[in-house]
C-alpha cells in the first residue's frame, strides 16, 4: 500500500505530458476504499458505467459531514451517529465545531455519544489514512466541503439530501440503515467526479520553492471583484495564446461544475464522466464569445492582458479568494486525484434524476 501511496505522489508533481486524454485516476480512496476490477479495462481506464466500489478491507472508520447552522438535520445526524457506533461498531469522526455546538451540547441524545466521538480541525489535524469513508448530511456544500478537506486522494463518500437543492446528493435519509449496509458491504456504484489542480504563480516568487496547489470540484471563478472596469485577461492553452477575455469574468469548470456557476451563464450541462474542462465567460463583451470545451489533459493559463486597467480575483469552489495581479499566472488543469461519489442508482440515471427533480430540466407545465 506504501508504494502505491508513493507511486501516486509521484504521478501528481512530475511534468505532465501533453495529451488530449487527461491522466488515469487515481483508483484507491482512502485506506481501504478502491475501484473494483473487471474485464471491461480500456487500457488504464474503465469503461465509467461499470465502475463500481469494493473494500480490500473492512472499512472501520466513518467521517460524518453535516449542513452548519441548520437545526433540522441534527435529529438525523443524531440517528445516524448513534446507529454507526452502537450498531456498526464504527469510529465515527466529526468537525471540532460540531462538538463546540451549543445547540447539540443541550440535546441529551447527542450527549450520550458525544465521548465516543472523535474530533479534528481541517487547519491542524491530517486526515489523511484515518478515513475509510465518508457521509454527507445536507446540500452540495457538503460535498463541496468534503473535496476541500481532501486534497489528494477522497475516501468514497455517500451524501444524503437534507438540504435546499441537493443536486449532488442522491441518496434519501429514509431507510438509511439499508443503504448503508449496502455500500459497507460493496454493492455500489461509483460516479469519478473529476476535480481541477488550480496553481497560482506569482511574478516574484521563489522557482525554486514549491507551489500550493487547491483542487477544486466545482469551478475556480477569475472575476473583477470591486472593480467597476471590465476585467481583461488573456487564456493559453497548453503555452499556446487562445483569446483575451473583456467582460465581467471566466468561469474554469468540471464536468460536475457544468451544473453550477457555469449553466447560471449559458452553458451546456456535462455529465460528470466526460472527461473535459469547461471555459464560460461572465458577461462577455463580445456576444459571439460563446462557452467552449476543451480535453481533460491541457492545461490552462490565464494572465492578466498588458492593457488591464485593473486586477483580478480568483476563488476555488466559492473560498480562498485571491488576488490576481500584472505577470502572476493561475494554471489550471484536471488533478488525477478525482472524488469518488457513491451513486444511488447508477451513473445514468443518478445524473438525470438530478437534472429533472433539481433544474426541472425539459419539465413542460
Amino acid at each position: 500500500m506504501n508504494d502505491m501511496k508513493e507511486l501516486v505522489v509521484v504521478d501528481d508533481i512530475d511534468p505532465r505530458t501533453r495529451s488530449l486524454n487527461a491522466s488515469s485516476p487515481v483508483q484507491q480512496f482512502g485506506p481501504c476504499g478502491c475501484i473494483m476490477k473487471t474485464s471491461a479495462l480500456i487500457t488504464k481506464i474503465q469503461d465509467p458505467a461499470r465502475q463500481r466500489l469494493t473494500w480490500y478491507k473492512s472499512p472501520l472508520s466513518v467521517l460524518v459531514i453535516k449542513k452548519v447552522r441548520n437545526i433540522s438535520v441534527l435529529p438525523s445526524f443524531i440517528e445516524l451517529v448513534r446507529w454507526l457506533i452502537q450498531e456498526k461498531n464504527m469510529i465515527v469522526f466529526v468537525e471540532h465545531s460540531v462538538m463546540e455546538d451549543t445547540i447539540l451540547s443541550s440535546n441529551s441524545d447527542f450527549m450520550e455519544i458525544r465521548e465516543k466521538l472523535n474530533s479534528f480541525q481541517d487547519s491542524k489535524d491530517d486526515l489523511t489514512d484515518k478515513i475509510d469513508f465518508i457521509i454527507c448530511l445536507g446540500g452540495d456544500g457538503t460535498l463541496l466541503h468534503a473535496s476541500l478537506l481532501f486534497q489528494q486522494s477522497v475516501p468514497p463518500i455517500m451524501a444524503f439530501h437534507l438540504g435546499s437543492l441537493g443536486f449532488l446528493t442522491p441518496f434519501k435519509f429514509e431507510n438509511f440503515q439499508q443503504q448503508v449496509t449496502n455500500v459497507l458491504e460493496g454493492h455500489a456504484a461509483l460516479m469519478l467526479r473529476s476535480r481541477l489542480k488550480c496553481i497560482i504563480v506569482r511574478k516574484n516568487e521563489d522557482k525554486e520553492k514549491p507551489q500550493r496547489n487547491l483542487l477544486v470540484l466545482n469551478e475556480v471563478v477569475i472575476g473583477r471583484g470591486p472593480s467597476p472596469y471590465l476585467l481583461n485577461i488573456d487564456l493559453f492553452l497548453d503555452g499556446k495564446y487562445i483569446t483575451s477575455v473583456q467582460g465581467d469574468g471566466l468561469i474554469v469548470s468540471t464536468p460536475t461544475g457544468s451544473t453550477a456557476y457555469a449553466v447560471a451563464v449559458g452553458a451546456s450541462m456535462i455529465h460528470p464522466s466526460v472527461p473535459a474542462i469547461m471555459v464560460t465567460p461572465i458577461c462577455p463583451h463580445s456576444l459571439s464569445f460563446r462557452p467552449i470545451v476543451v480535453p481533460a489533459g491541457v492545461e490552462l493559463k490565464i494572465m492578466l492582458s498588458p492593457d488591464a486597467r485593473s486586477t483580478a480575483w480568483v476563488s476555488f469552489d466559492g473560498r480562498n479568494q485571491q488576488e490576481l495581479c500584472a505577470d502572476d499566472s493561475l494554471r489550471v488543469t484536471t488533478s488525477i486525484f478525482s472524488l469518488p461519489s457513491i451513486c444511488a442508482q447508477d451513473q445514468i440515471s443518478d445524473w438525470f434524476n438530478s437534472l429533472a427533480e433539481c433544474l426541472h430540466w425539459n419539465v413542460q407545465k
